[in-house]
């Protein structure tokens, strides 16, 4: 057979099995780097003989850099620099302490419990302190965890790959040469990374100004461009420094991201499609390459120090760095236990193994084994636990709590009263000065500024909470706040108070931003019910046996404007009630319930206007007369 053929063949093979656990991981929904690893072992010379990537021969090396150079540039896509901000100084100690430390207590680890000679236990240890963002990524939006502790790990798995990786290379070039200087090391790391955030910086530049002015390129052709010139820029920064790319590749991307460029989605698709090739393709014919032999001859010894990696010093890492943050126990546990390493690890451990064979120096097979080693286990320990964990410690993005509440007015703060005092933060923000007053006047955290300020929004802490509710006098104000909030805060649950027709000419946000309490309410009339104590705060559980008729009553007291549903309770947790929500056994709905009796009388009769309302049972809904139920028909119930 001719060699251009065997070539073609192993590239189809790659793609075609690459893809293939691409699918299949979708359909499981597991993380795809662990069916992308066993079928790639499955394919390679210890499994059916059909992956010789060897056979690739320089060619493999060229794959794996341009492929990686995709990968880290849509990482550096990926990056929202406002958001970065807002766990900045943690972010910066996982980058720069956490290095430190995984170096640190990975070498140990491999020398004292794998018996590693030093200098091959450093080079392992500089090899894993990346985490893998095509791993974390997809995991991430699959567990949908809390915003805080994804912000995090997606900005550590990001900005630490260059890091790690030109890391690993000084220090593989300090054994190669036999130059034991640790100046001589910090300064070609730094050297290394100035190099690559200068060049990319501007190579950033230059793909957003193609976007927003060469007009006569195509939608089509712009991308191409783009991709033309990422593999310029990251040979350029490879000549210039050598294994500074990788650097260049994750800023051109972050400034590109934060350029204001028009259309950037397209462009976000089309590199999003070339990193799951380029992942998929590299993870199959590095583990093809893989020699499971070489796995098994580490022996129990490096199990152990890929254990107290995992274990030991990913948490002292997260500990030390986490530790004046206001993120909370639970948080700091899963940021512990989520760490997988991937393509990065994989790609350099590949090339050191040939590169330390070339020098004539002993251990490359070892390393490469050991990472690999060190990826199996921490993705599948952590990749198939990693959603399960998150719903143990309560830190999905729906188990978040708090709510920030745009607009001090009767109704809002009888919301925020019902709230806080279930020891859950409460915000709320307004312009009128008077308004605000009555808030702090009831111990409620209030802002006076305009909730259109992202600033304001930052300040009140949306990022960490877990409703946002705009109920503002004016309907359309109300909805283009939410809007604002779910574009740059993107919480769990986005509420607002408007009419429909917003929503109706905006029909693409109709998934983010929900009606609150009732379609057709006008704020105003129950803010004057309840100034002139013309209602009545009630609850009522739905229960199975009286489910259907409970529903009925409910909805024919919206329907006459005599009742707003307020807040739902369900598996113990307070939320604002949306104007769609499928209720469901069980359930708790907190309402208000309209008392048209004169004030003058509910006076006589001993209510105090001043008095806060109390939640309590009503007899308007509790209690129904025997034969008012039986009038009910099945037709009836069925169709509430």
């Amino acid at each position: 057979m001719e060699a251009s053929l065997e070539i073609t063949l192993q590239m189809v093979i790659a793609v075609v099995a690459g893809i293939s656990a691409q699918v299949i991981a979708a359909y499981l929904r597991v993380p795809s780097i662990v069916l992308l690893l066993l079928l790639g072992i499955i394919l390679g010379s210890d499994g059916l003989g059909l992956l010789h990537p060897h056979l690739l021969g320089i060619g493999l090396e060229v794959i794996v850099s341009l492929a990686t150079a995709i990968i880290l540039f849509e990482g550096g896509l990926n990056l929202d620099l406002r958001e970065l901000g807002r766990v900045s100084v943690s972010l910066q100690l996982l980058v720069t302490l956490g290095t430190l430390i995984t170096l640190l207590g990975g070498s140990m680890a491999a020398h004292w419990l794998g018996e590693f000679p030093w200098n091959i236990a450093f080079l392992y240890a500089s090899i894993v302190v990346v985490t893998g963002p095509t791993v974390v990524g997809p995991l991430l939006k699959q567990i949908n965890v809390d915003r805080q502790v994804a912000t995090l790990l997606e900005g550590e798995g990001v900005l630490i790959d260059p890091v790690g990786a030109i890391l690993a290379f000084v220090v593989l070039d300090t054994i190669v040469n036999g130059d034991a200087d640790p100046v001589n090391a910090i300064v070609g790391l730094l050297m290394r990374l100035g190099v690559g955030a200068t060049i990319g910086a501007i190579g950033g530049y230059l793909m957003s100004w193609v976007f927003k002015y060469a007009s006569l390129l195509s939608f089509e052709l712009k991308n191409l461009v783009v991709l033309a010139i990422l593999w310029g820029l990251f040979s350029l920064a490879q000549t210039i420094r050598s294994e500074s790319g990788v650097m260049t590749t994750v800023v051109a991307g972050a400034v590109f991201a934060n350029s204001s460029v028009p259309e950037e989605r397209l462009l976000r698709s089309f590199k999003g499609q070339l990193t799951i090739l380029s992942v998929s393709v590299l993870f199959i014919l590095l583990a093809a390459d893989l020699s499971i032999a070489s796995v098994f001859a580490l022996g129990w010894g490096s199990v152990l120090t890929v254990l107290v990696l995992m274990f030991v010093v990913r948490p002292i890492n997260i500990l030390a760095c986490t530790w004046n943050s206001n993120l909370n126990w639970r948080q700091k546990l899963f940021l512990s236990w989520v760490a997988p390493r991937g393509i990065v690890s994989a790609s350099v451990a590949s090339l050191f193994a040939i590169l330390l064979t070339q020098h004539g120096i002993n251990g490359g097979d070892a390393i490469k084994a050991l990472v690999f080693l060190t990826i199996i286990m921490t993705v599948v320990c952590q990749g198939l636990t990693a959603g399960g964990i998150a719903q143990l410690l309560q830190i999905t993005s729906k188990d978040a709590t708090g709510v920030v509440i745009v607009g001090c007015n009767s109704l809002s703060l009888l919301i925020a009263r019902l709230f806080q005092e279930r020891g859950e933060s409460v915000v709320m923000i307004d312009t009128d000065t008077e308004s605000c007053e009555k808030a702090a006047e009831q111990n409620i955290r209030v802002i006076a500024s305009s909730a259109l300020d992202t600033g304001v929004l930052e300040e009140a802490g949306l990022a960490s909470m877990g409703t946002f509710v705009a109920m503002t006098s004016n309907g359309e104000v109300n909805f283009v706040l939410a809007q604002r909030a779910a574009e740059e805060f993107n919480p769990p649950r986005v509420l607002a108070v408007f009419p429909r027709d917003p929503q109706a000419s905006n029909g693409g946000n109709q998934k983010t931003v929900n009606q609150a309490f009732v379609t057709e309410l006008t704020i105003k009339t129950w803010n004057e019910y309840l100034n002139d104590g013309r209602v009545k705060l009630g609850t009522t559980t739905l229960d199975a046996v009286d489910f259907d008729s409970q529903q009925e009553r409910i909805q024919e007291k919206i329907r006459t404007g005599v009742l707003l549903p307020l807040l739902l309770e369900r598996e113990e947790r307070l939320q604002v009630m949306p104007a769609n929500q499928d209720w469901e056994i069980g359930d708790r709905i907190i309402y208000l319930l309209h008392d048209p009796r004169p004030n003058l009388l509910k006076r006589l009769s001993g209510a105090s206007q001043s008095t806060p309302l109390a939640v309590e049972k009503l007899p308007e809904l509790e209690e129904v007369a025997v034969p008012t139920l039986a009038q009910l028909s099945t037709s009836d119930v069925s169709g509430s």
